[in-house]
């Protein structure tokens, strides 16, 4: 009976919230309530006063506006630790589906006086992720940073954000709520254990035979060191991972392709661009250049970082 009233007022508080990457708390926008310490200390206040008035003890009634006062002090310095800050959103980093995304916040005090105990978080409960505490000093900034787990590939909407604090005394709750703007791209999740890659096919133009030429250890563009091979030819990323010197095969590199192609592949669409992704991610750890064929798009042989962030997010969004 609860749940219904609570969706309808967070769909409310989303269509009120405007969407920006960067929100400047003000007065209008932070909210402050007393905490349950906070409604035990004034009911404690309370009864002091009776018993100062029931008993004339002058030392209980200044002892009693004393604490008042610092309640009343505490509740404004609670306000304005974040009354001022200004938060910003850094672009998210796109991730595979299923993994944890890091979203960083920068929080950027403008004042003369560091600000403590501020804590963020999501809004709704999603992945692993909690709360995030930082100070920030006066005049500088602080990276905070939030998890945040895409179920499946494709752009996804970041979850409203909440910054509190209840410094100094815990007695105030002040807390502002922030709807980024920017969203997530979330690629595929690759197939594991990574499928076999499919053979390399000859150029167009060139002898069948000489493509598929393979001697000793070669294989599809690398093969084991060779006394003699030029350092600039060493991959050394393979090297990295198996232990032993692999070198570049620059001659059969050049008379063959590896194309990644859709119809290589079986399944549903997502089974299909699971393997596909498995695929790009298998022959950049190789460090060997690699073509993309979906139906009606094509992306030209080569490697580097830059292509493999082109065929994943063209994967992640894929209609399907």
């Amino acid at each position: 009976m609860i749940a219904a009233p609570r969706a309808a007022f967070e769909r409310w508080l989303e269509r009120r919230l405007p969407a920006a990457d960067s929100w400047a708390l003000t007065q209008r926008s932070v909210y402050i309530l007393p905490t349950r310490a906070g409604l035990a200390f004034a009911a404690t206040l309370l009864a002091m006063l009776l018993a100062s008035v029931n008993y004339q003890l002058n030392l209980g009634y200044v002892l009693t506006f004393l604490l008042a006062g610092a309640g009343v002090v505490s509740m404004h310095q609670t306000h304005g630790t974040l009354r001022g800050l200004v938060l910003h959103l850094k672009p998210p980093r796109p991730g595979h589906a299923g993994e944890a995304a890091t979203v960083e916040i920068v929080l950027t005090n403008p004042g003369r006086r560091t600000r403590h105990g501020i804590a963020l978080r999501w809004r709704q409960r999603v992945g692993s992720g909690g709360f995030a505490w930082c100070d920030v000093a006066a005049g500088a900034q602080s990276t905070v940073q939030l998890a945040f787990v895409p179920p499946q590939r494709g752009w996804h909407a970041l979850p409203t954000v909440v910054a509190e604090t209840v410094f100094p005394l815990g007695l105030f709750r002040a807390w502002t709520v922030w709807r980024p703007a920017s969203r997530v791209l979330a690629w595929p999740r690759p197939e594991t254990p990574t499928p076999p890659l499919p053979a390399a096919a000859a150029k167009p133009g060139e002898p069948r035979a000489a493509a598929t030429e393979q001697a000793g250890d070669e294989f599809d563009g690398v093969r084991h060191y060779r006394r003699g091979d030029s350092l600039r030819h060493i991959v050394w990323k393979k090297v990295a991972q198996t232990g032993e010197l692999i070198s570049r095969d620059a001659r059969g590199e050049g008379r063959r392709e590896l194309w990644l192609d859709w119809a290589d592949t079986g399944g549903d669409v997502e089974r299909r661009l699971a393997r596909l992704a498995a695929w790009v991610l298998a022959c950049e750890r190789a460090d060997r250049p690699w073509g993309l064929r979906l139906p009606g798009h094509e992306l030209a042989p080569g490697r580097g970082d830059e292509r493999r962030r082109a065929a994943l997010d063209l994967l992640a969004t894929w209609p399907g």
